[in-house]
């Protein structure tokens, strides 16, 4: 073997040993990255959860275990339960805070806090109404516009008729969260077209017939689906417990089994069971208050 092989049989080992013994170092390096980054993320997510801070914008670092808080709160409280959710942290052994407390924010803080829980709650009972009068075997083909603001919910659109306008506002009034209804809905008889029958001669109308382009055949749905409309229906509307009630489907007949505290809450969880999308009937009998 020459020096020049030799030299270069010397060097590859010494890469090769180098490389094998830098493999676990790599590897723990990589894995404790890892670990940083997910800390990170559980400190952020439960900042952003957390109805006291979520609305300060703090930031969290973490390096081997250590956790370094940074931004501004309006109060020494808010300061503290950032650094007590920081070691609550599993792994998390050391938590540098260094969020300032400015006792300036602490109005705009309120302010946004306040305006902020209103939005949510705007959009969730926005979303909860919407989705009742699209499950509802009277409404789903509504042409409705659901609009929300500090509880005050707003009906626009056609309906088909007085009932389903004056079912649609019931629906509404009935949800957790609102305050009250303006339903201006507008009552708009569906059109009538003609439809050609097939094998009729193109142009003859002699074999069309009007047919309604709303129909109102009941769409065939599962059993499931139907229980779990009418649980959650149940459990968006604000007179009836529906937590208390249990559903069950079939055939299309829906059962409802529980205690409620008044005939009138009976009477309230059969309706908005009967007007659930695919409901054929309602089995109330086990039902009780």
């Amino acid at each position: 073997m020459n020096k020049y092989s030799k030299n270069l049989f010397v060097a590859s080992g010494l890469a090769l040993a180098m490389m094998t013994l830098g493999e676990p170092v790599l590897s723990e390096t990589l894995e404790q990255n890892m670990t940083d980054v997910r800390q990170e993320a559980q400190i952020w997510t439960t900042y952003t959860l957390n109805p006291y801070l979520r609305m300060s914008g703090l930031k969290a670092s973490v390096k081997d275990g250590k956790a370094t808080l940074t931004g501004s709160v309006p109060e020494g409280v808010d300061k503290a339960l950032a650094k007590a959710i920081a070691l609550g942290v599993e792994g998390i052994k050391e938590v540098d805070n260094q969020i300032t407390v400015d006792g300036d924010e602490l109005a705009s803080h309120a302010t946004a806090m306040q305006n902020y829980g209103e939005v949510v709650d705007d959009v969730t009972t926005t979303l909860a109404v919407t989705s009742k009068l699209l499950w509802s075997k009277y409404t789903s083909a509504l042409n409705t516009q659901v609009d929300t603001k500090a509880g005050r919910v707003t009906l626009t659109g056609t309906a088909d008729s007085g009932a389903a306008k004056e079912l649609a506002g019931r629906l509404a009034a009935n949800t957790r969260g609102v305050v009250s209804v303006s339903n201006r809905l507008v009552v708009s008889p569906p059109k009538v077209v003609a439809m050609q029958v097939s094998g009729a001669r193109a142009g003859s109308m002699d074999s069309a017939k009007p047919v309604p382009a709303v129909m109102n055949a009941e769409q065939a749905v599962s059993d499931s689906w139907i229980t779990t409309k009418v649980k959650s229906t149940l459990l968006y509307s604000s007179n009836v417990v529906g937590s208390d009630i249990a559903v069950t489907t079939k055939m299309g007949v829906v059962s409802l089994d529980g205690k409620v505290s008044s005939g009138a809450e009976r009477s309230l969880a059969i309706e908005l069971a009967k007007n659930v999308r695919g409901v054929k009937a309602v089995n109330s009998t086990a039902l009780k208050f």
